[in-house]
């Protein structure tokens, strides 16, 4: 009897192992932005924490224009460097792996795409936008060539493909990038991507990974408020911004002391686009030349240069602008429409400032004894040199400066000068 209930327990134990489905925990992590340094630490923290959850794997959903080539690097290094194979899935549809995006899909241990999104596009540009010059695009773009070239043969895909984004800028859509082998699956959303990822299996560190569909555990990595604020504040356009703002509330506190809100708000713009301008790759020639522009702008007040010093103000924040930021990729290329619009509002505005206050340092005085020079006065009694005259309704002492001027009480004189608080008085 005892051994027919242990056999009973061992058929219940290996019936209930046979029925347990084994899990496939899954960290889904959105990166939907451009690549830059907020990017680089989100996926470190998703890193970390899908290890403290014990996740077997992590899947990147991806949209993204491109970004920072160093952040780009890094992010490559972090995901062929992960204790768990990283699956990037380029969705939902319409969404796009272009430039620096082109890199992270090569790094994956996995990759797909959505139904109509393209990838490709991964031509570095100069500082304007437009081609560089051939020597430094030429030692750029074979650095970027060897890179993914490297990391697309490492992961079994079309380095030659992989190769040309980078040297002819070819983009392809989901399907050409199956045919061509440029990534392994096409799904219509993360799930379908990874069930047929654990279907075919997923090479990682010398072994295959394979799941059920059935098997798979899907979780959520929620960005906290830290990484929402890194990626509005190291956007280039609002790192320019911040810059402009901060420079425009110190100079209104410093033309205007005591108006307290802009100088505080200035200085707050102006820390943040400093720490922006710190971790995005800046051009040091350029902040100097906004700075420069600024520092003209203060020098038309003490001045008289008939606005040729505010001429070559517009002109240093102008050309800094435009240089004010450096990358491979093109990300921080600020759009000359985008820069127009805030620097004529700058402009218009710092102007309009040291024009009232050029207008209010050259404007006689309308009060104090000062203002009493040029005036006209009548003479209430007069001896020898010295005498009282009444001005403005008040009565002064005063003294002619001429020693053959006798005027006669009721006269009226004109006040030249002031010594003390004596006047001094000529013939009308």
């Amino acid at each position: 009897m005892v051994r027919f209930y242990l056999i009973l327990l061992v058929f219940l134990v290996l019936a209930a192992d046979a029925c347990a489905s084994p899990s496939f925990k899954v960290m889904r992590v959105d990166l939907e932005a451009a690549i830059s340094p907020a990017q680089e630490e989100m996926l470190d923290e998703a890193l970390s924490e899908c290890a403290a959850r014990q996740c077997d794997m992590m899947l990147i959903v991806l949209d993204t224009p491109g970004g920072l080539g160093e952040s780009m690097r890094r992010m490559v290094k972090t995901i062929l460097n992960a204790d768990v194979p990283v699956g990037i899935w380029v969705g939902p549809s319409g969404a796009r792996a272009a430039s620096a995006g082109v890199f992270l899909v090569a790094a994956s241990s996995v990759a797909g795409m959505a139904p109509q999104t393209t990838i490709g596009a991964a031509s570095p540009v100069g500082l304007s936008g437009k081609d560089m010059d051939d020597t430094m695009a030429k030692k750029i773009q074979n650095d970027f060539m060897s890179l993914v070239r490297g990391v697309a043969e490492a992961k079994g895909r079309n380095a030659k493909w992989y190769a040309e984004a980078v040297e002819k800028s070819v983009s392809i859509t989901a399907n050409e990038a199956r045919k061509l082998k440029v990534v392994e699956i096409v799904a219509s959303n993360g799930r379908a991507f990874l069930e047929q990822a654990g279907e075919r299996g997923i090479p990682f560190k010398g072994r295959t990974i394979s799941f059920a569909p059935g098997d798979i555990q899907m979780e959520t990595y929620e960005t906290g408020f830290r990484y929402r604020m890194l990626s509005w504040l190291l956007h280039p356009q609002i790192a320019y911004l911040l810059l402009l703002g901060g420079m425009l509330g110190l100079f209104i506190e410093i033309t205007h002391p005591g108006t307290i809100f802009p100088g505080t708000f200035g200085g707050i713009c102006l820390l943040l686009g400093m720490y922006a301008l710190s971790v995005l790759p800046t051009n040091i020639a350029g902040l100097l030349l906004i700075i420069f522009g600024l520092v003209l702008f203060g020098l038309e007040v003490k001045i008289v240069s008939y606005g040729l010093l505010s001429i070559g103000a517009v002109v240093c924040l102008f050309f800094g602008s435009v240089i004010l930021f450096r990358d491979e990729f093109g990300y921080l290329t600020i759009p000359i429409s985008a820069i127009v619009a805030p620097l004529a509002f700058f402009t218009v505005v710092v102007g309009f400032i040291v024009y009232l206050v050029a207008k209010a340092q050259r404007r006689k005085n309308v009060s104090g004894m000062s203002s009493m020079v040029g005036m006209t006065g009548q003479v209430r009694k007069w001896s020898g040199k010295k005498g009282t005259i009444q001005v403005r309704g008040e009565i002064w002492r005063a003294t002619a400066l001429q020693s053959d001027f006798r005027p006669s009480p009721e006269d009226y004189v004109k006040v030249v000068g002031i010594n003390g608080l004596t006047l001094e008085i000529e013939a009308m």
